[in-house]
């Protein structure tokens, strides 16, 4: 039997669970996502990132998928990820520099905006924001979140941008892609933070990669002003500058706190991911609010919201 793997993130099998959702199996093996099954294949993500494609129709299936998600399968491989750029490599004891980092919260989950931070960390203020504690926020609790958050945003530049459900699913209705509105943000944040540090440069910028190189700045053509000097991407990247990091915890703060807003709104706690419980969640609050009300509260696209309904 012919077998194809490739390394995806959260968001993007999320997005494979939603195209497949015709194809979905019952039946998912332990540490799954979801299986499906087509008239050439059957696919199954698993929770480490990896999709496996298996039958005759397998690579030409999981090209498919990357032409369709713009973001291209990478070959299993044991190797760290290998940080890309115009530059080529990163630049020597990269970890000290002065860096413009960012990263993005919310593109996996069903319920709640998706948060872009860009935030930039200059060399001498390094040791004071490993005092604090900063590193990646998926290691960290909400609440010590918001604590090293509140401490963070006073001392270092940034930019926070924050799209709604409702601008959300406007847009992706119209044929955006999750893909080129993250890039996009990206892009936007980084600019505001470059003005606002201006006429002073980051040594580097590094994002926390979601696509490949090419096709995030294929995302951004015909904008105005694209971000491309000295910039680094890297899967992984808030372990390979504090900069990264400290936008990813303060990406993550400001959706914590939307969806602290969300949940009131609704009259009960909203789950955050997009598992079974979300599908639960979004039944309840169809119940309480009506159907209308869903495109303030969650990404429609989702396979969830067909689940949802199902459960009504």
């Amino acid at each position: 039997m012919s077998n194809t793997v490739i390394i995806k993130s959260l968001q993007e099998i999320n997005e494979m669970k939603d195209y497949y959702k015709e194809n979905l199996s019952a039946k998912i093996p332990t540490g799954g996502i979801f299986a499906a099954k087509t008239s050439s294949c059957s696919i199954t993500a698993y929770k480490s990132g990896k999709v496996l494609f298996q039958g005759a129709g397998s690579e030409t299936e999981a090209r498919k998928w990357d032409s369709l998600n713009g973001a291209s399968a990478k070959p299993m491989s044991k190797k760290k990820p290998t940080p890309q750029g115009s530059n080529g490599n990163l630049p020597a004891h990269f970890e000290t520099l002065s860096v413009l980092g960012s990263d993005e919260v919310g593109t996996g989950d069903f319920f709640g905006p998706i948060t872009v931070v860009a935030a930039f960390v200059k060399r001498e203020d390094i040791p004071l924001l490993k005092e604090l504690g900063v590193k990646d926020s998926k290691s960290l609790t909400d609440e010590k979140i918001g604590e090293i958050a509140k401490q963070i945003k006073e001392v270092i530049p940034y930019s926070l941008l924050t799209l709604h459900n409702e601008k959300y699913n406007q847009l992706q209705k119209s044929g955006m892609s999750q893909g080129k509105l993250k890039a996009l943000l990206h892009n936007q944040a980084l600019k505001h933070v470059l003005d606002k540090i201006a006429p002073a440069k980051p040594e580097a910028i590094l994002i926390d990669q979601f696509a490949q190189v090419g096709v995030y700045y294929n995302y951004l053509k015909g904008q105005s002003t694209i971000v491309r000097e000295n910039v680094y991407f890297s899967t992984k990247a808030e372990g390979i500058h504090i900069a990264v990091a400290a936008a990813s915890i303060l990406a993550r703060y400001a959706f914590i706190q939307h969806f602290d807003k969300l949940s009131e709104k609704a009259g009960f706690k909203i789950p955050k991911g997009a598992g079974h419980q979300v599908d639960v969640a979004c039944a309840k609050l169809i119940k309480a609010k009506g159907k209308e009300i869903l495109p303030q509260f969650v990404k429609l696209h989702f396979a969830n919201t067909d689940k949802a309904l199902k459960l009504l």
